[in-house]
């Protein structure tokens, strides 16, 4: 395991139909409380667009040498697309690898994990602005390889949503921590919270 430089600003993101009361999202704010100079989990638009270039926008001013993203499913995604626009490092929990692919089937409307009785559309040309940022993906890792300092991903062999050999291709490069077991939402995230805080350069203790 490779301990990352201090983390003095933390971006995390949250995957699809979730928000920042999921339990990984509060368990990080607690966990890094006091401890960085700026925290920052904003509820993701369901445009792929709006909700990137938001990302941009909302960190424009961080430092980029100390900072970092985390991000969950689609967050993941998100982490790793925001990480290579700016050169920060990620932490990619249980990613999203394919989501133009998977999310297809969504179109139309959905609720909100945490508030079944929020809705919102998920229209036909989020899936294009999907394919999008895969391409960004594509075009600058092959200009900027990712090596263990820069990302830091935990997948499970046991995810029920995701397949883990795909995860494992999407977080080539980086340090992988592969759990045999656990689940899409990574229900044991406790026992790996450690691992997490080191990357960032924020031990427990």
């Amino acid at each position: 395991m490779i301990i990352g430089a201090m983390t003095t600003h933390l971006l995390y993101l949250h995957g699809f139909r979730s928000s920042p009361r999921s339990f990984k999202a509060q368990r990080m704010a607690a966990a890094v409380q006091g401890r960085v100079e700026a925290w920052l989990c904003p509820q993701l638009s369901p445009s792929p667009a709006e909700a990137t270039a938001g990302l941009l926008a909302a960190t424009r001013d961080w430092p980029r040498d100390s900072m970092v993203v985390v991000g969950s499913s689609l967050g993941g995604f998100y982490a790793r697309w925001f990480a290579l626009q700016t050169g920060c490092r990620a932490v990619l929990l249980n990613p999203a690898a394919h989501p133009a692919r998977d999310l297809a089937r969504y179109v139309g409307e959905q609720t909100a994990w945490h508030d079944p009785a929020e809705r919102f559309h998920f229209d036909p040309a989020f899936v294009d602005q999907l394919r999008v940022l895969e391409a960004d993906i594509a075009r600058l890792a092959a200009q900027r390889p990712t090596t263990p300092d820069d990302q830091f991903a935990i997948v499970a062999r046991g995810d029920e949503v995701l397949d883990w050999r795909e995860m494992l291709d999407f977080c080539a490069g980086g340090q992988i921590r592969l759990l045999d077991g656990s689940d899409h939402a990574l229900s044991d995230f406790e026992e790996h919270l450690g691992a997490v805080l080191g990357f960032l350069g924020l031990p427990p203790g």
